[in-house]
Protein backbone atom coordinates (compact mmCIF):
# COMPACT_ATOMS: atom_id res chain seq x y z
CA UNK A 1 0.00 0.00 0.00
CA UNK A 2 1.37 3.37 -0.97
CA UNK A 3 2.36 5.90 1.67
CA UNK A 4 -0.51 8.32 0.99
CA UNK A 5 -3.01 5.47 1.18
CA UNK A 6 -1.57 4.51 4.56
CA UNK A 7 -1.86 8.13 5.73
CA UNK A 8 -5.46 8.36 4.54
CA UNK A 9 -6.37 5.10 6.29
CA UNK A 10 -4.70 6.22 9.52
CA UNK A 11 -6.50 9.58 9.33
CA UNK A 12 -9.87 7.84 9.12
CA UNK A 13 -8.99 5.59 12.06
CA UNK A 14 -8.11 8.62 14.19
CA UNK A 15 -11.35 10.28 13.16
CA UNK A 16 -13.37 7.22 14.20
CA UNK A 17 -11.49 7.08 17.49
CA UNK A 18 -12.15 10.78 18.16
CA UNK A 19 -15.93 10.28 17.90
CA UNK A 20 -15.99 7.30 20.27
CA UNK A 21 -15.17 4.13 18.33
CA UNK A 22 -12.94 1.78 20.30
CA UNK A 23 -12.82 -1.09 17.81
CA UNK A 24 -13.57 -1.63 14.15
CA UNK A 25 -13.47 -4.88 12.24
CA UNK A 26 -10.74 -5.42 9.70
CA UNK A 27 -11.62 -4.06 6.30
CA UNK A 28 -9.92 -3.72 2.96
CA UNK A 29 -9.36 -0.46 1.20
CA UNK A 30 -10.00 0.25 -2.43
CA UNK A 31 -6.66 1.38 -3.88
CA UNK A 32 -8.48 3.74 -6.23
CA UNK A 33 -10.03 5.67 -3.33
CA UNK A 34 -6.99 7.90 -2.80
CA UNK A 35 -4.53 9.70 -5.01
CA UNK A 36 -0.94 8.91 -4.14
CA UNK A 37 -0.24 12.65 -4.05
CA UNK A 38 -2.52 15.69 -3.98
CA UNK A 39 -3.01 17.16 -7.43
CA UNK A 40 -3.22 20.83 -6.36
CA UNK A 41 -2.46 23.16 -3.46
CA UNK A 42 -6.20 23.36 -2.81
CA UNK A 43 -6.43 19.60 -2.42
CA UNK A 44 -3.31 19.57 -0.26
CA UNK A 45 -4.72 22.32 1.99
CA UNK A 46 -7.97 20.39 2.37
CA UNK A 47 -5.98 17.33 3.44
CA UNK A 48 -4.11 19.39 6.05
CA UNK A 49 -7.30 21.06 7.36
CA UNK A 50 -9.01 17.69 7.86
CA UNK A 51 -5.96 15.80 9.13
CA UNK A 52 -6.30 13.42 12.09
CA UNK A 53 -3.08 11.48 11.60
CA UNK A 54 -1.73 12.07 15.10
CA UNK A 55 -2.79 13.11 18.59
CA UNK A 56 -2.08 16.78 17.88
CA UNK A 57 -5.45 16.93 16.15
CA UNK A 58 -7.04 16.64 19.62
CA UNK A 59 -5.48 19.77 21.07
CA UNK A 60 -5.52 22.20 18.15
CA UNK A 61 -8.11 24.80 17.25
CA UNK A 62 -7.17 24.25 13.60
CA UNK A 63 -4.37 22.84 11.53
CA UNK A 64 -2.42 25.57 9.74
CA UNK A 65 -1.51 25.13 6.08
CA UNK A 66 0.55 28.21 5.36
CA UNK A 67 0.31 31.85 4.38
CA UNK A 68 1.42 33.89 1.38
CA UNK A 69 2.18 33.58 -2.30
CA UNK A 70 2.04 30.02 -3.62
CA UNK A 71 4.36 31.13 -6.45
CA UNK A 72 6.84 32.75 -4.06
CA UNK A 73 10.59 32.80 -4.66
CA UNK A 74 11.11 32.61 -0.90
CA UNK A 75 9.62 29.93 1.35
CA UNK A 76 10.11 30.23 5.11
CA UNK A 77 9.62 27.18 7.33
CA UNK A 78 9.17 27.36 11.09
CA UNK A 79 9.22 24.13 13.09
CA UNK A 80 5.86 24.05 14.85
CA UNK A 81 2.71 26.08 15.47
CA UNK A 82 2.74 28.11 18.69
CA UNK A 83 -0.22 28.41 21.05
CA UNK A 84 -0.57 32.04 19.98
CA UNK A 85 -0.62 31.06 16.29
CA UNK A 86 -3.24 28.40 16.99
CA UNK A 87 -5.52 30.62 19.09
CA UNK A 88 -5.49 33.49 16.58
CA UNK A 89 -5.09 31.46 13.36
CA UNK A 90 -2.26 33.89 12.56
CA UNK A 91 1.19 33.46 11.02
CA UNK A 92 3.09 36.51 12.31
CA UNK A 93 1.93 36.59 15.92
CA UNK A 94 3.62 37.76 19.08
CA UNK A 95 7.04 39.37 19.40
CA UNK A 96 8.79 36.71 17.31
CA UNK A 97 6.24 37.13 14.53
CA UNK A 98 6.76 40.88 14.50
CA UNK A 99 10.53 40.37 14.34
CA UNK A 100 10.17 37.94 11.42
CA UNK A 101 7.92 40.40 9.62
CA UNK A 102 10.52 43.13 10.13
CA UNK A 103 13.23 40.83 8.75
CA UNK A 104 11.18 40.27 5.61
CA UNK A 105 10.01 43.83 5.05
CA UNK A 106 12.93 45.91 6.31
CA UNK A 107 15.91 43.76 5.31
CA UNK A 108 14.75 41.55 2.44
CA UNK A 109 12.54 44.38 1.14
CA UNK A 110 9.61 42.07 0.50
CA UNK A 111 6.01 42.21 1.61
CA UNK A 112 4.87 39.24 3.69
CA UNK A 113 2.32 38.52 0.96
CA UNK A 114 5.23 37.90 -1.44
CA UNK A 115 6.71 35.02 0.55
CA UNK A 116 5.22 31.69 1.58
CA UNK A 117 5.41 30.93 5.29
CA UNK A 118 4.51 27.57 6.80
CA UNK A 119 5.34 25.15 9.60
CA UNK A 120 6.93 21.72 9.47
CA UNK A 121 4.44 20.54 12.12
CA UNK A 122 1.03 21.85 11.10
CA UNK A 123 -0.67 21.80 14.52
CA UNK A 124 -0.03 23.21 17.98
CA UNK A 125 1.95 20.78 20.12
CA UNK A 126 0.50 19.20 23.25
CA UNK A 127 1.28 21.28 26.36
CA UNK A 128 3.97 23.17 24.39
CA UNK A 129 6.08 20.01 24.20
CA UNK A 130 8.63 19.45 21.46
CA UNK A 131 6.89 17.59 18.61
CA UNK A 132 7.72 13.89 18.53
CA UNK A 133 9.32 11.99 15.67
CA UNK A 134 5.98 10.28 14.93
CA UNK A 135 4.23 13.65 14.69
CA UNK A 136 6.85 14.82 12.22
CA UNK A 137 6.41 11.59 10.24
CA UNK A 138 2.68 12.36 10.00
CA UNK A 139 3.34 15.90 8.73
CA UNK A 140 6.42 15.69 6.56
CA UNK A 141 4.70 14.62 3.33
CA UNK A 142 2.48 17.69 3.60
CA UNK A 143 5.53 19.93 3.83
CA UNK A 144 7.43 18.23 1.01
CA UNK A 145 4.33 18.48 -1.20
CA UNK A 146 4.09 22.21 -0.46
CA UNK A 147 7.71 22.64 -1.54
CA UNK A 148 7.04 20.75 -4.78
CA UNK A 149 4.00 22.91 -5.61
CA UNK A 150 5.63 26.24 -4.75
CA UNK A 151 9.10 25.54 -6.19
CA UNK A 152 10.81 28.45 -4.41
CA UNK A 153 14.24 29.78 -5.32
CA UNK A 154 15.23 29.77 -1.66
CA UNK A 155 13.98 27.83 1.36
CA UNK A 156 14.75 29.39 4.74
CA UNK A 157 14.42 27.31 7.90
CA UNK A 158 13.98 29.04 11.27
CA UNK A 159 16.07 27.54 14.05
CA UNK A 160 17.89 24.28 14.57
CA UNK A 161 14.80 22.06 14.99
CA UNK A 162 13.28 22.93 11.62
CA UNK A 163 16.64 22.48 9.90
CA UNK A 164 17.42 19.15 11.57
CA UNK A 165 14.07 17.58 10.70
CA UNK A 166 13.88 18.79 7.12
CA UNK A 167 17.48 17.93 6.23
CA UNK A 168 17.40 14.79 8.41
CA UNK A 169 20.87 15.46 9.78
CA UNK A 170 22.07 15.81 13.34
CA UNK A 171 24.73 18.46 12.79
CA UNK A 172 25.90 21.37 14.92
CA UNK A 173 23.54 24.14 13.84
CA UNK A 174 26.21 26.82 14.13
CA UNK A 175 28.27 25.00 11.49
CA UNK A 176 25.51 25.37 8.89
CA UNK A 177 23.68 28.54 9.97
CA UNK A 178 23.76 31.12 7.19
CA UNK A 179 25.27 28.68 4.68
CA UNK A 180 23.67 27.88 1.33
CA UNK A 181 22.86 24.17 1.28
CA UNK A 182 21.74 21.99 -1.61
CA UNK A 183 18.44 20.34 -0.67
CA UNK A 184 16.69 18.26 -3.32
CA UNK A 185 16.48 20.71 -6.26
CA UNK A 186 16.50 23.81 -4.07
CA UNK A 187 18.82 26.10 -2.15
CA UNK A 188 18.22 26.08 1.59
CA UNK A 189 19.58 28.61 4.10
CA UNK A 190 19.10 27.95 7.83
CA UNK A 191 18.96 30.99 10.13
CA UNK A 192 18.35 31.61 13.81
CA UNK A 193 14.76 31.58 14.99
CA UNK A 194 13.36 35.00 15.99
CA UNK A 195 12.61 33.59 19.46
CA UNK A 196 16.33 32.86 19.87
CA UNK A 197 17.22 36.38 18.77
CA UNK A 198 14.79 37.88 21.27
CA UNK A 199 16.61 35.99 24.02
CA UNK A 200 20.05 36.65 22.54
CA UNK A 201 19.94 40.12 20.95
CA UNK A 202 23.75 40.20 20.60
CA UNK A 203 23.33 37.75 17.67
CA UNK A 204 21.09 40.06 15.63
CA UNK A 205 24.05 41.37 13.60
CA UNK A 206 25.00 37.83 12.55
CA UNK A 207 21.41 37.16 11.49
CA UNK A 208 21.37 40.45 9.57
CA UNK A 209 24.33 39.16 7.52
CA UNK A 210 22.47 35.88 6.94
CA UNK A 211 19.51 37.85 5.63
CA UNK A 212 21.79 39.67 3.21
CA UNK A 213 22.92 36.27 1.91
CA UNK A 214 19.28 35.29 1.38
CA UNK A 215 18.57 38.55 -0.43
CA UNK A 216 21.50 37.99 -2.82
CA UNK A 217 19.92 34.73 -4.02
CA UNK A 218 16.45 36.11 -4.67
Amino acid sequence: MKSYQNLALLQNLYLLKSIGFKYIDQFSINENMFNEKPLSMKELNNNIFSCHLCDLSKSRNQSMCGYGDTDANLMIIDFSVSSNDDSTNGYYTGRSGKMLKDMIEKVLKLNIDEVYFTHAIKCKTLNSNTPSSSEWESCKNYLYSQIEFIKPKIIVTLGKDAYAKIIDEDEDFQNVRGHVIDFKNYKLIPIEHPNYLLRNPENKKTSFNDLKTIKSYL
